[in-house]
């Protein structure tokens, strides 16, 4: 019997809560997982890269990725550690002015001068192999033999792109707001999303995965910043459209602040508001979070799906999904094909 092959689309810690529940799944099921990432990220230590090194592709959302497909084997685990470990800003010990000699007192290092922190090693990693190997996907490939990978991570698009929101602020003006971390903490309503550039270079291996899939993922994340943006490239909306691949939407528990005053069935909505020939066969939510369900069972019904209601978030009481928990309710589902 051959395996399962499941394409999950986002990034951040989104897109790594539907990986790691998909490692869960593949006790039970033999998946084949393929994780296409957002490569947008403007802010912090990848917006930095893409400054100061003019890095090809924004390494944060793929080191995640990568770290959340890594298997159990001490080796893997450890490596996949070191990836995700951050350098903290450090303290720096410097002599009394009058003689260099006597008491050494600490202070925090300038950015300028610890130009380290802040930097997750993994980031580096990727910017190196890519810079190496001169091929993303030949880098990310070897990246995810460093760590074991249960599955392959691809680049949404070929190079770093650019988001761009039109919004309605609180006071009723329109504004456009540029890049994925301005986008993510905008004050307002979101009318209206796109890339830059609006037609990005796709690599090969991402058609080949979503033609080859059985099934697509979409979710939990950032629905503008992380979810939605894999719509809008052309070439590969075109390639999800076409698939025979049946397609599966994991809600969010809560929304963020991109999606601010947006209820859940207001996200399915947008889903075919950027993307009006997609068609969805299955939407996930969990029964507590999704408030009344009948707006949401409606909305999936519109995108050609059946909404399913099962726990999936953590026992704590926060919104967060549960690896294991959704790992168990994606097994039936993903298992149907059969």
């Amino acid at each position: 019997m051959t395996a399962i092959r499941v394409v999950a689309f986002g990034g951040g810690h989104g897109l790594g809560a539907s990986l790691r529940a998909l490692r869960h799944s593949a006790r039970d099921l033999d998946l084949e997982i393929t994780a296409i990432v957002t490569v947008g990220d403007d802010g912090g230590s990848s917006g930095r890269l893409r400054v100061e090194r003019d890095a090809l592709l924004p390494p944060g959302d793929l080191r995640q990725a990568l770290a959340a497909l890594a298997d159990d084997h001490p080796t893997h685990r450890l490596t996949a550690r070191l990836m995700q470990h951050r350098f903290a800003a450090m303290s720096m010990a410097v002599p009394t002015p009058a003689e260099g000699r006597g008491p050494r007192i600490e202070r925090r290092a300038d950015r300028s001068e610890d130009t380290l922190a802040g930097h997750a090693v993994g980031n580096l990693l990727l910017l190196g192999l890519i810079e190496m190997l001169g091929d993303p996907v030949a880098a990310l490939d070897h990246a995810a033999e460093m760590v074991g990978a249960r599955g392959r991570v691809l680049p949404m698009a070929r190079h770093a792109v650019g988001i761009e929101a039109d919004v309605v602020a609180a006071d009723g003006s329109h504004v456009t707001i540029a890049g994925q971390h301005s986008v993510a903490v905008a004050d307002g309503r979101v009318t209206s999303l796109r890339l830059v550039p609006r037609d990005p270079p796709v690599c090969p291996e991402v058609i080949d995965a979503v033609r080859a899939a059985d099934w697509l993922i979409f979710g939990p994340g950032s629905w503008y910043t992380s979810v939605l943006p894999h719509l809008l490239v052309p070439a590969l909306a075109a390639a999800i459209v076409a698939s025979p691949a049946r397609r599966l939407v994991t809600l969010n528990l809560s929304p963020d602040r991109e999606t601010a005053g947006l209820s859940t069935a207001d996200h399915l909505a947008a889903l075919h508001w950027y993307l009006p020939q997609l068609r969805v066969d299955t939407v996930l939510a969990d029964a507590k979070w999704v408030g009344e369900p009948e707006p949401v069972r409606a909305a999936a019904h519109d995108l050609g799906a059946d909404l399913v209601l099962v726990p999936v978030a953590v026992a704590d009481g926060s919104p967060r999904h549960d690896p294991e928990s959704l790992g168990a309710a994606l097994v039936p589902v993903l298992g149907a094909t059969r």
